[in-house]
Order: C-alpha cells, then structure tokens, then sequence
C-alpha cells in the first residue's frame, strides 16, 4: 500500500491524503478535549492501554513499521476500541502535510532511532529544523514528552529543546508515574539503565509563531532563490 494511511476500529485502511484539506480529525473520533499523539509507538504498549483504558479520550499513533501498525490495530479492533486513529506513514511528513496544527494536548516520543552514525543524523525526528512540526501540533497548553536510553542522543534533544525561546523543559527523575511505557523502558529499567525523561511545554503567553532560531537561518537559506552563475 503506497503512501500514509490510517486505520479506525480495526477498519480498512484508508489513505490519509483523503481527509479534507485542512485536514480536520474530529468527525473520524467525536469527543472533546485534544487528543493524545504518540509518534513512533513501536509495539504499541502505551498507546493500545491508554486507548483501551480511557474510551472518552481521542488517540492517534504514527508508526512506519507496517508489522507494528498492524500488530496495534489487529489489538485494539480486538478489544472493541474506537477512540483510536492509527496511521501508517513517515511521522515528519505526515506532520507537515497531513495533520492540522494544534489539535493534540499531549505529544509522545518514546526511544525513537537515534540514527548515531553522522550520514544519517539527517533522519533523526528531532533536530532544529524539524523540531517545530512537531511543536506546531500542540495545543497551547498542550505537552511533549520525550524518552531515551540513548544519552547523546537524549542531550541534543534536550539542547534543543531548551534553546526554543517559547518552551519550558523540565528533566524528570524517576520513572513515569504510570510506570513503563514502551517494551525498552521496561527491559531498560530491570537492566539498570540510564533514561532521560524530558517534559517540555510552552511558557505562559507563548505562541509558536517563530521557527526554532537555530533551524530558522538553514530553512530560509533552503528556500532563498539562487542565481545559475
């Protein structure tokens, strides 16, 4: 199947692209209040309980693995949940093209690739010309909450992040309050090993109306017009 696509309920998949222009999620899941965005969900443990466990609640997951988009949807068709879109597609993309901005109380990034070798730096979901499509699906008092075993990685992350002038970023101690939330952190914590929690929101009176400033000057040189010599 080309392209994103998303699933409800267990249903056939449908492409993600045939939602209205702007894109507008609410008649897929009625509900109130922001939904709850996990990117890169993997086997999909913190996703399927908090989907299963809190039916009034809207959720949406973004995973490009098909294995692992399948395995979440087979499970929660299964239990009968509802509350749950389930898109299948490249998490930055889908982002900038396919998804409003602003509609997600909370955004869940859990262990994702930290790409180490410096070729491929370029794939990594987190960096300061990207960081901003992620941002941007925020409410205003909406949250990101970040995860990794992965310590360099962790502290670029967090480099970032707190070098946005309109975010707060707090480290967290300890595990979460509910626990582990992906099968690594569970193995990760009987293992002993380090994990950087990260909880950012946006200052009081803040509004993402500017670019990350260290990602702002390489994005207005990319689309700068440029002379053949």
């Amino acid at each position: 199947m080309k392209g994103p696509v998303y699933t409800l309920g267990g249903g056939p998949a449908q492409p993600l692209q045939g939602l209205p222009s702007p894109p507008d999620l609410d008649p897929l899941v009625p509900g109130e209040g922001g939904w709850v965005v996990e990117i890169g969900y993997g086997k999909g443990r913190y996703l399927a309980q908090q989907a299963l466990g809190n039916p009034g609640r809207r959720y949406l997951g973004i995973e490009i693995v098909s294995k692992y988009w399948r395995m979440l949807g087979e499970r929660t068709a299964r239990r009968g949940a509802r509350n749950l879109v389930n898109v299948r597609g490249e998490a930055l993309s889908i982002l900038a093209t396919a998804l409003p901005r602003g509609f997600a109380a909370e955004v869940h990034v859990y262990f994702p690739d930290p790409w180490p070798k410096s070729r491929h730096h370029r794939r990594r979901l987190f960096d300061p010309e990207t960081v901003d499509l992620l941002l941007a699906a925020l409410e205003p008092d909406g949250k990101l909450l970040f995860a990794t075993d992965f310590l360099e990685y962790g502290g670029l992350v967090r480099a970032i992040l707190e070098s946005h002038p309109e975010l707060e970023v707090t480290v967290l101690e300890g595990e979460w309050p509910d626990g582990a939330r992906t099968n690594y952190e569970a193995k990760f914590i009987r293992e002993g090993r380090p994990i950087l929690r990260l909880a950012a929101s946006l200052k009081d009176g803040a509004t993402l109306g500017r670019l990350h400033p260290a990602g702002e000057p390489r994005l207005a040189n990319a689309w700068a017009p440029h002379r053949d010599d």
